[in-house]
């Protein structure tokens, strides 16, 4: 089932969400202050892009200090306008029944574009499990 909102997402949302997000991180990486920004938004392009089976969770690795300054710049530069950007089409989504489950991961999204530092995606089932494999895309902080 995964799978198929998967595909039915990158459709939809995902190839664009992702675009842009590279585009971001383009952009970000081009200022050499802004490449810890660049990371994240490549982080939220990946996660945006193939997001059902997979979540973000904190990071056992971050630097808590350091991920509250870059969650705090990242909220104040753009977090808060992607959060809402994800509010406002996850709402529009969820308008048909088709479009609730990619609404409800849109709104999802929303939470991780709010503040990205300090965490990783992993796969839903390692998260399971309790155990995160090598295989596991990892962004530490």
């Amino acid at each position: 089932m995964k799978t198929l909102l998967n595909v039915i997402w990158l459709v939809l949302a995902g190839f664009w969400l992702a675009l842009a997000y590279l585009v971001a991180a383009t952009i970000l990486a081009i200022t050499i202050i802004g490449l810890p920004f660049a990371k994240q938004a490549l982080k939220l392009g990946v996660y945006a892009f193939w997001p059902f089976g997979r979540e973000l969770v904190q990071s056992p690795t971050r630097m808590k200090g350091l991920s509250v300054v870059g969650n705090v710049l990242w909220f104040v530069l753009a977090g808060w306008w992607l959060a809402l950007g994800h509010l406002i089409t996850g709402v529009l989504l969820c308008l048909t029944i088709i479009g609730i489950p990619l609404g409800i991961g849109d709104i999802k999204m929303a939470g991780a574009a709010l503040v990205p530092f300090g965490r990783q995606i992993v796969r839903v089932s390692e998260l399971n499990v309790g155990v995160a494999s090598s295989s596991t895309i990892v962004f530490p902080d």
